[in-house]
């Protein structure tokens, strides 16, 4: 080190290496007044200043409307399609309504059916009931078996076992012969605590309109309509109950039901269908059922058909959206778009230009730690920030503005994250002055060996 001293004070010494090599570094810094350059002024950076700073007018770029558009969920749906009227009207009130009553039928033993729940109960003592506890293991709250689309229930360690289309008789010997197969002990009780596969449906002028069950029981005229909560018309003298059943329609005057015991006790078969009305004619009846189920079709099939529409006009908005949004982003990859810029400049971690972003101000900040990469506490000088800014105003195009920022104290680069950037402002980080020397014996370094070398073969 003290030889490279004496030989930067010797001029003598350095005439040579340096007349060969010209000038050895050159390092960029900001000098106010006027040159050929233009015309500078300095101006530190407080927060009074940042404010001024801020206030001189820049408008940053927004995005294309585009940007800011939805595909949204309404669109120009067509209006509904009124569905025809009623081809049925009211008719007037008859003299005397007929009765059609359904041929005799007599009710068959209940056989279980899909849907249907069964309960195995076994003793609970012993070794019966060790070997039953899958059994008493059941599928739901009730502890039964659901017969399931194939006909069989699934009891563990015995297996699957058909017993739809059976009675009850005969599914507990069907379980019977499986449970001695398995030897198992076969003492065993079963019962059907749900009857989901038989079902009587009633409607029309009734409290609940529903489904009834048919169970082990007979299922009566008189008790199926009070399971529904019973008739709601008043006048019994014109309300008629028809029953729909195997392709046939019969009908009943409701009246004939409450005062006509062999009438109220008819026994119902299961797939019946009940409905009650004060209309008159069975065939408007058989017309009412079908125009109903036609109407529901028409409508839900005209719904969906409307949704449908709207969907496909709501994607292609969408499509549209985000194939204007991919262009855009193509044409600004490729530098077609117009960009507002900042250069990033000096001893810092990466001088780069930084692309201002879109609807929103960046600050002194984001450029730096950004696309800068940070300051380099080993080259940059944390004293000398500035950032250069020429005047908008044609007759001053020659002003430049440097604002200054000393980052000497860290409290300082706070300003930093409020000083707004403009299109074409140059940010500049001086070297340290530690570094410029090192630049300039790094350089003259290679000179002087050079020069003592050439001395020592002479």
């Amino acid at each position: 080190m003290r030889l490279i001293m004496t030989a930067l004070l010797s001029g003598t010494v350095l005439v040579g290496p340096l007349s060969g090599c010209g000038v050895v570094y050159h390092s960029s810094s900001v000098s106010p007044g006027v040159s050929a350059e233009g015309k500078v002024r300095v101006l530190p950076l407080t927060a009074e200043s940042v404010m001024v700073a801020n206030a001189a007018p820049y408008q940053p770029r927004e995005l294309p409307s585009y940007f800011r558009q939805t595909a949204g969920l309404s669109g120009s749906m067509s209006a509904p399609i009124a569905a025809p009227d009623a081809a049925f009207d009211r008719v007037t009130r008859p003299g005397r309504l007929d009765t059609r009553l359904p041929p005799p039928a007599t009710t068959p033993n209940y056989r279980i059916g899909i849907g249907d729940v069964v309960l195995l109960a076994t003793p609970q003592a012993g070794s019966t009931v060790e070997q039953l506890t899958g059994i008493l293991a059941a599928q739901t709250a009730r502890q039964g078996y659901t017969v399931q689309d194939d006909g069989s229930i699934s009891v563990p360690t015995v297996g699957r076992v058909q017993i739809a289309g059976q009675t009850v008789d005969d599914a507990e010997a069907t379980l019977f012969q499986r449970f001695l197969d398995k030897q198992i002990d076969p003492t065993f009780s079963l019962e059907i605590t749900e009857f989901n596969s038989k079902k009587v449906a009633i409607g029309g002028d009734v409290s609940n309109p529903g489904i009834v069950p048919v169970t082990l029981q007979p299922l009566h005229l008189d008790e199926a309509l009070a399971a529904v909560g019973g008739v709601k018309s008043a006048d019994l003298d014109t309300a008629v109950v028809r029953i729909y059943r195997s392709g046939k329609l019969y009908q009943v005057p409701l009246k004939s039901v409450y005062e006509k015991p062999e009438i109220g006790r008819m026994s119902l078969l299961a797939g019946d269908s009940l409905f009650v009305d004060t209309a008159y004619e069975l065939d408007k009846a058989a017309a009412y059922f079908e125009e109903q189920i036609k109407l529901a079709e028409f409508k839900q099939a005209e719904r969906q058909s409307r949704l449908q529409a709207l969907q496909t006009e709501i994607g292609l908005r969408r499509s549209e959206l985000q194939e204007r949004r991919d262009t855009f982003a193509t044409r600004l990859e490729l530098g077609a778009e117009a960009r507002d810029y900042a250069y990033i400049t000096g001893e810092i971690s990466k001088q780069t230009r930084y692309a201002l972003p879109y609807d929103r101000k960046a600050t002194l900040a984001d450029a730096i730690y950004d696309a800068g990469g940070g300051l380099d506490v080993a080259r940059s000088n944390l004293k000398e920030i500035y950032v250069l800014r020429g005047s908008s105003d044609p007759m001053e195009y020659e002003s430049i503005t440097a604002w200054h920022l000393d980052a000497r104290n860290a409290a300082a680069m706070l300003l930093a994250t409020r000083f707004e950037l403009h299109a074409n402002d140059v940010i500049f980080v001086a070297t340290q002055p530690v570094r410029h020397w090192g630049n300039v014996v790094n350089a003259i370094t290679p000179s002087l060996i050079v020069s003592s070398v050439n001395a020592a073969s002479n």
